[in-house]
């Protein structure tokens, strides 16, 4: 049996865009939701954010679907990390959140949006042992003291191990599943195919399941992401590039000016005036004058 990467942007939707008792599945394993708040149904939304006037720009996001109490619930799968991404993500959990209201604006109404965000990089090295990251809008120095509406889960995949999270069977078994299957896949661990909704996503992302197109736009994909990966590289070593060559640049300027002035301050002490020693060395009559104070 051969299976493709769950991660792809193809067979992601296909798994939790299509199946809605996966997606309530790990959106309640990775959400930190009490055990009151669980999600137990959802409708599926239009994963594009219109903008609120034409001059804007569309956003299109993986999935998102609202529940039985109004919340929204946001899911992104990230391959390539950028600083970006995190402006990204505001941007698409405020718009999803402000265009609840109506025209007669009854802000007791709004309902939380929670956006959850699956990056297959390591974005927080300081951090080696962490690896889901939640962001509420709390207070500065009352952690406790929170402005709900806005919720933001970041996961990040190649930090992820097993005993990290004991407690949580689903939430290991998720993320086993996006880390661990993928076209080299030769033996699945028993407990992915013992689960029901891992093995119904395995079952998702079998080869033999995908049409001729969908397998065309599986391999398009992994073209994209190689090409962007190596302009993202490429990016990253021309600007290092330009600024070591800036700062050479800068230390030589520095090195010529304090050369200048210490040319300046000698043929101060030798007596040559002042308007000699500016026309010699370039220095302003004002400046060789503060080496004389």
């Amino acid at each position: 049996m051969r299976y493709l990467d769950p991660k792809a942007d193809l067979t992601f939707k296909k798994i939790f865009g299509e199946h809605k008792d996966l997606l309530i599945s790990l959106l309640n394993a990775l959400l930190p939701l009490a055990d009151d708040e669980q999600i137990e149904s959802v409708e599926y939304l239009s994963p594009e954010l219109v903008p609120d006037t034409y001059v804007g720009k569309n956003s299109i996001v993986d999935v998102r679907c609202r529940d039985v109490k109004n919340r929204q619930f946001i899911v992104e799968m990230q391959m390539l990390w950028t600083e970006a991404f995190k402006q990204r993500v505001l941007f698409n959990a405020s718009k999803a959140f402000v265009r609840q209201l109506d025209k007669k604006r009854k802000y007791e109404f709004l309902q939380p949006v929670y956006s959850l965000n699956l990056v297959n990089e390591i974005f927080m090295k300081e951090y080696p042992d962490e690896f889901i990251h939640n962001y509420n809008v709390v207070h500065e120095l009352h952690s406790d003291e929170i402005i709900d509406g806005l919720h933001f889960t970041f996961v990040e995949l190649p930090k992820f191990q097993a005993h990290s999270i004991r407690e949580k069977k689903m939430a290991v078994l998720w993320l086993r599943f996006l880390t661990e299957i993928d076209e080299q896949t030769k033996v699945v661990p028993q407990e992915l195919l013992d689960n029901p909704e891992t093995s119904k996503a395995l079952k998702t992302v079998e080869e033999s399941a995908m049409s001729k197109d969908e397998l065309l736009a599986y391999e398009d994909f992994w073209d994209k992401l190689g090409a962007e990966r190596l302009l993202f590289v490429d990016s990253n070593k021309r600007s290092m590039e330009e600024g070591r060559a800036e700062g050479r640049k800068e230390g030589l300027a520095e090195g010529v000016a304090k050369g200048r002035a210490e040319v300046a301050r000698n043929l101060l002490n030798m007596g040559m005036s002042v308007e000699d020693i500016s026309k010699a060395t370039g220095i302003s009559k004002d400046e060789i004058e503060r080496y004389s104070c």
